[in-house]
């Protein structure tokens, strides 16, 4: 045996986006372990990375040539084909589509999938927006509740680096199992702990990380806003507020205030179903700490008004005055990059008038038939629906229709490929180059591709430049590079880049986002909000304008029946 060590990237959905180290064998990896091109993961991945990445690329359920659907859809019946066929046989059902309904008819269901730039969502919307194929909101399914109540907030910037928690006097890890989906955060904590600091974690389920807490608030699901304004207004109450600080940079103050008032801590306690002890104490902590580090997650916006818990929650450190100087929140990293959509997605080829169609409707459009044109031909990339997506038996009989023409792109057979009437074999992120930010972290990196495509797969970016060229597409957008499109991703002249071209970020270092200052991305240091006022907005017209008027403070849900009994001490049925 005669290893090659090589850089890569975990592209898989964390916040993480860990630098790793792929040990290959004549063209076969062997072995994964952690890097430390990233400094903040530092050599550390999870076991799932570490034990199982030969079965993903190398095992029997690889996808290695593009195949033909011979059985009814859904019973894994099908027979191989060559490209020139699948691409032709492609070419052909959707023109006869659109010829009947329209490129409308038409659409991609993608999602996540791998995180970086170009697999993620670059040659693949080029081609759909010149397509004219309905576009798909695909943030309902997850962040983008998280994302807009943030951003209505304090603008779209960053928080602080995650790194600040490791020399936090207390860390607040609010709604988020971070041992499981956030281990270099838990990291940091357990420094931070061993330097004296406090953990303090609140969440309706008592995770690995609340068993470690000096403090958990285990409170009932839903219960999250009430108590974010009974700490606001046990702060008041105390004279902890920071005013000057209040007085300089925060908008809405009165009205939000005049919200939280009306949940003092003896009412909180009685829908929350923690004690009061617990949440002066709470209050008492986050006044003292210095530096304060609070990290929601994403569990926050699985619930009905989980936008204004988020909301409720990161107002409390801008309450105390508590950003910058080591003080922050962990949110908004994916702010951190300088981004350029536009560039890379080309959303100007989108015909004028083209519809939006909300993923989260997705099973609903395809088993009744209730838009106008109908949903004729579907492209699944990046994505399992079946499995993903809410309501996963209307999702599997709008994917069995027999007059829904299906594209499946994938690195194996899912459940969802089995319903569909072409399958195309997709690379695996070893085997092509990529450029990565990431949500949970600062820090941009690039990976080569550590292996040859196997079989006949190729890279997202290459089976859409095929689609394109079939489709007759000769536009030089479609002939772009993947170095090209890295270049197209990012900014190269913005300062956060350093001068580096973002196609030759070293492998083997990742680049962190900086300030004009060259130090790091700190909300009251090198970044400001990016709000219209440009304070952080407790009273946000633009949620308002966007999502309606109650979005212009956070609000909270009646609380369930239930919820309101099991605090008396009473039985769920009740």
């Amino acid at each position: 045996m005669s290893l090659e060590e090589r850089a890569s990237v975990c592209t898989f959905d964390c916040p993480d986006t860990c630098s790793i180290t792929v040990a290959v064998d004549e063209g076969r990896v062997v072995k994964v372990r952690g890097s430390s091109a990233l400094p903040y993961t530092a050599g550390v991945i999870c076991t799932k990375v570490a034990r199982d990445m030969e079965a993903f690329v190398h095992g029997p359920d690889r996808l290695l040539h593009p195949l033909r659907r011979t059985g009814p859809k859904g019973s894994g019946q099908f027979e191989r084909i060559s490209w020139d066929a699948a691409l032709e046989e492609i070419h052909r059902r959707v023109s006869e589509v659109i010829e009947r309904w329209g490129p409308q008819a038409v659409l991609p269901l993608n999602y996540g999938g791998p995180h970086g730039f170009l697999a993620g969502a670059s040659m693949s919307l080029r081609f759909f927006h010149r397509l004219g194929a309905s576009q798909l909101y695909r943030r309902a399914l997850c962040g983008g509740v998280r994302s807009e109540a943030w951003a209505g907030t304090y603008g779209a910037v960053p928080g602080c680096p995650p790194e600040f928690a490791e020399h936090a006097k207390l860390n607040l890890v609010w709604g988020n199992n971070a041992t499981v989906s956030n281990v270099h955060l838990v990291r940091g904590i357990r420094r931070a702990k061993r330097r004296g600091g406090r953990l303090a974690v609140i969440d309706p389920l008592r995770t690995k990380i609340a068993e470690q807490a000096d403090l958990f608030l285990q409170i009932l699901p839903g219960t999250d806003t009430p108590l974010a304004w009974a700490i606001a207004a046990e702060l008041e109450r105390v004279g902890k507020l920071d005013n000057e600080f209040i007085a300089g940079h925060v908008l809405g103050i009165e009205e939000f205030m005049a919200r939280a008032r009306e949940w003092p801590v003896a009412r909180a306690v009685s829908i929350c179903g923690v004690s009061e002890d617990q949440i002066r104490t709470l209050a008492e902590w986050m006044a003292e700490a210095d530096p304060l580090v609070v990290a929601p997650g994403n569990g926050l916006e699985r619930g009905r008004h989980g936008g204004s818990a988020i909301r409720a929650i990161v107002a409390l450190p801008a309450l105390l005055g508590k950003l910058g100087r080591g003080n922050g929140i962990v949110l908004g990293a994916g702010n951190s990059f300088p981004k350029t959509p536009a560039k890379l997605q080309r959303p100007d080829l989108i015909p004028a008038g083209t519809r939006t169609l909300n993923i989260l409707d997705i099973g609903r459009h395809l088993a009744e038939d209730d838009l106008d044109p109908p949903l004729r031909a579907v492209f699944i990339y990046n994505h399992n629906p079946i499995v993903v997506h809410p309501d996963q038996n209307r999702m599997r009989r709008g994917l069995a229709r027999e007059n829904v023409f299906t594209v499946g792109i994938d690195v194996a057979m899912t459940e969802s490929l089995a319903h569909c009437d072409i399958v195309l074999p997709a690379a695996t992120h070893f085997e092509y180059a990529d450029l990565y930010p990431s949500y949970g972290h600062h820090w941009l990196q690039r990976a080569e591709p550590v292996i040859a495509p196997l079989g006949e797969s190729l890279p997202n970016t290459e089976i859409f430049r095929r689609l394109a060229a079939r489709f007759g597409f000769d536009e030089p957008c479609f002939a772009a590079s993947d170095a090209e499109l890295m270049d197209d991703a990012v900014d190269g002249a913005d300062p956060r880049l350093q001068g580096v071209r973002p196609s030759r970020i070293p492998t083997e270092r990742a680049l962190q986002m900086r300030g004009a200052d060259s130090k790091p991305l700190v909300l009251f240091e090198s970044v400001f909000p990016a709000t219209p006022s440009g304070k952080v907005e407790l009273k946000s017209e633009t949620l308002a304008t966007r999502w309606g008027a109650a979005a212009l403070l956070p609000a909270s849900a009646s609380p369930r029946p239930w919820a309101v009994c099991r605090a008396r001490g009473g039985r769920r049925r009740c």
